[in-house]
């Protein structure tokens, strides 16, 4: 029996073996000879071993091609990897990472044959992100040298790995993988042994809830996927990342999680099954959520969903003139949009000099976009003159869409929609940006519920190209026509969904951030290391933590609130660490303290 990891020192890690050659194996083999690392690949697989070739010589030519690599240091690397279908060829390596398909009985067996191959010193790793590392080391014979090494695909672009720790591992072994990880110019977090870990852990319930809303016909896999690409600045939509991922590879990651979670926002969507089991699996079988020209191809061809135009094809009513209710950086920004469209507008405030310094916001901003070129002084100049600012509501009484911007209360806000209803034109577009009341309470406060419809921007608004256009059941054909219209005029993606709490964005950003606060709760994983989970592994552009203390504790928990009154499910319920902080006064950046602390402005 090997000696205790922690007594004996640990080598270099100098010769690894990684098992299992599909996309992930071959990235992994790629990251560990580009540092100097001696490479052992198996597969049972010819085919698959050669294909693991073929890729490694491909992808470092273009290494070659772009500068990355010179010629001479291409073929070092290339030498340093030799493929095999022979499980004893990992007989000399220091490690062994198994990446072979999520399957306890197929992991198990490459475990036992391992333990009868590989040295006594030699540390076995895992790359699943759904399965117990726990329940595999226990049935290897040597335990205390099991662990988790989570990889992100592509695995030699992706800088986070995830160095999993069950209740066995030796801390020598845990040490000895964490400095490769760092060698191979990863950012190694460490986790204790849960499914999904951290970074998966949130992203597949964040995945999961986007199938489900696709499925139950809210939004369409277009818009759902574009509404998280321009409103939350991911560099994928959740359903295409779904079928780059695997389908039947994220439902058995959601059925280990739901397994120990029992939070039913982790039961796999029933649609994930049903393409599972058509075998639809996404990109690699060419056919997903959506249809692809070829079997592991990543171009998108239209199929019987595929909407058709641009969703413009008008049936709209004629607007000219826009008016912005409120005087905030919101009803600013809107403003500035329109007007940049081209629209005459009426920025209205509660007082003439609100509505001046909003129009003084609007100049400066634009005088900002002069200096860094992207507008000529003429035509910032020509823009500020198309907005006229305003103290009463009255002078709505000839615009063609009006467009609140205020607080974020429903009586407030069906108060200006009686008020809109009395001073507006008929036939004109009455429009809320609220971006978790119900729109129909807002059409119910006038007489005309036929003409109010949402229209939720994102913040800042001249910046961020998203729109949820939120129709009613009470909403005219023609109304949602012209909405999507002026969207196009103003160069915005429109996207459309149902009146219902968080619309798309929040619907699906909001419970992600919450699981993000539990994870802390529980004592999973720290602030940073959760951040930086999401950052590098899903590639966020803000870690959870960021995003909340930005967004403001006391926003986010109101948004929370509605979506769990709203869908009444218990995994909604917000968590209460974000209720102590807020109820202690802690609202994040404007307050200098939130979940982190800020140097006072």
């Amino acid at each position: 029996m090997a000696a205790p990891l922690s007594h004996t020192p640990v080598s270099p890690l100098r010769t690894v073996a990684v098992v299992g050659l599909g996309t992930m194996g071959t990235g992994i083999t790629e990251a560990l000879a580009a540092a100097g690392r001696e490479v052992v690949g198996i597969d049972i697989s010819e085919v698959q071993a050669a294909k693991c070739v073929a890729a490694l010589e491909a992808s470092t030519a273009r290494a070659v091609q772009r500068g990355r690599l010179t010629e001479q240091e291409r073929t070092a690397l290339l030498a340093r990897v030799r493929v095999s279908t022979d499980l004893t060829t990992a007989a000399d390596a220091d490690l062994v990472v198994e990446v072979v398909p999520e399957s306890y009985e197929v992991k198990q067996q490459v475990f036992r044959e391992l333990d009868a191959v590989v040295r006594p010193e030699a540390i076995l790793a895992t790359g699943t992100n759904a399965l117990s590392v726990t329940r595999l080391a226990a049935e290897s014979a040597r335990p205390e040298r099991v662990l988790g090494l989570h990889f992100f695909n592509p695995a030699p672009a992706m800088k986070l790995v995830e160095v999993v720790s069950s209740v066995l591992t030796a801390p020598g072994a845990v040490t000895a993988v964490t400095d490769l990880a760092l060698d191979l110019g990863k950012e190694p977090v460490a986790v204790g042994d849960r499914p999904g870990f951290v970074a998966d852990g949130l992203l597949f319930g964040y995945l999961n809830q986007a199938a489900a809303m696709y499925e139950s016909k809210y939004a369409s896999r277009e818009d759902i996927d574009a509404a998280m690409r321009l409103g939350c600045g991911l560099p994928m939509g959740p359903l295409a990342l779904l079928d780059l991922i695997g389908i039947d590879t994220a439902r058995t990651v959601l059925e280990a999680m739901y397994a120990e979670s029992q939070d039913r926002l982790h039961a796999p969507s029933p649609i994930l099954k049903q393409l599972s089991e058509a075998g639809l699996t996404g990109r690699k079988a060419g056919r997903g959520f959506y249809t692809y020209d070829a079997p592991d191809s990543a171009t998108v061809v239209p199929d019987a969903l595929t909407p058709g135009g641009d969703g413009t094809a008008g049936g709209g009513r004629t607007v000219r003139s826009v008016g912005v209710a409120g005087s905030g950086t919101m009803a600013s920004g809107i403003a500035e949009v329109f007007a940049k469209g081209g629209y005459d507008v009426v920025l209205a405030a509660r007082s003439e000099e609100k509505a001046q310094a909003a129009k003084a916001r609007i100049g400066k901003s634009l005088a900002r976009s002069v200096d860094k070129g992207r507008m000529t002084a003429e035509a910032a100049a020509q823009t500020l003159e198309r907005i006229t600012p305003t103290g009463t509501y009255d002078d709505f009484a000839d615009v063609d869409l009006a467009l609140e911007a205020v607080a974020e209360d429903l009586e407030v806000k069906r108060q200006l929609f009686a008020t809109l209803d009395k001073v507006c034109k008929p036939g004109a577009v009455l429009a809320t940006t609220t971006s978790s009341l119900p729109v129909v309470a807002c059409a119910r406060a006038t007489s005309r519920p036929q003409d109010v419809i949402g229209m939720h921007f994102f913040n800042p608004a001249p910046a961020m190209k998203l729109v949820e256009v939120v129709r009613t059941v009470l909403t005219a054909d023609d109304v949602h026509a012209t909405v999507r219209e002026v969207c196009g005029t103003i160069r915005k993606h429109a996207v459309d969904c149902g009146d219902r709490a968080g619309f798309i964005v929040n619907a699906l950003l909001f419970p992600y951030l919450n699981n993000a606060i539990k994870m802390v709760e529980e004592h999973y994983a720290s602030l940073d290391d959760i951040d930086a989970a999401m950052k590098l592994g899903g590639g966020y552009p803000m870690g959870p933590f960021e995003l909340l203390d930005v967004v403001g504790l006391d926003v986010s928990l109101a948004i929370e609130k509605v979506l769990h009154r709203e869908f009444r499910d218990p995994g909604l319920a917000p968590a209460p660490l974000l209720e102590h902080l807020v109820a202690a006064g802690c609202l994040g950046r404007k307050t200098g303290r939130g979940f982190r602390e800020y140097a006072k402005r």
